[in-house]
């Protein structure tokens, strides 16, 4: 259990410094596609924020990235060392996906996008356009991803019946 909970908190931590990378250091629109379009329009195109921000971002982009495989890679190790079956993999990657669509709707969305300044913070243009009007603007999305989770971790366990 303690595993799950690690692993699912890499890919939190993952995704968040995605996001960081993105918008605070690189800067550039290509990472806003899943950004309401309200904040799209408004949402300048920028050069760079300070000398090296962009070498920066790239660096905490390409770590974060390192941490997904990294994060399923342990998971799929320790229940190979601890015996799992297919329901034991399957439990464990679909708590880590659907932790981590959890965190972004209650932190990205709920926290980052609707009730803080984080947005603003890099891009005062946004100020008068985010708030919790735009809470919920992509359920669709979050709603396609529950679904596609399911078949994915139930691949991901099958694979890692047939390492051992």
């Amino acid at each position: 259990m303690i595993i799950t909970i690690i692993v699912t908190l890499m890919l939190m931590l993952a995704y968040f410094l995605i996001l960081y990378a993105g918008v605070g250091f690189i800067q550039n629109k290509k990472f806003f596609g899943s950004a309401p379009k309200e904040i799209l329009d408004a949402v300048p195109d920028r050069k760079e924020r300070f000398k090296g921000a962009h070498v920066i971002g790239w660096i905490i982009l390409v770590f974060a990235f390192l941490l997904y495989p990294l994060a399923f890679g342990i998971g799929a190790w320790d229940g190979i060392r601890n015996g799992f079956g297919f329901g034991g993999f399957f439990i464990r990657f679909i708590t880590m996906l659907y932790g981590m669509e959890l965190f972004d709707i209650g932190f990205f969305d709920w926290v980052l996008l609707s009730h803080s300044n984080f947005f603003p913070r890099f891009y005062p243009e946004v100020k008068d356009v985010v708030g919790p009007h735009l809470f919920g603007y992509n359920w669709k999305v979050h709603i396609r991803h529950f679904l596609i989770y399911i078949p994915a971790c139930a691949a991901l366990a099958g694979a890692c019946l047939l390492i051992y």
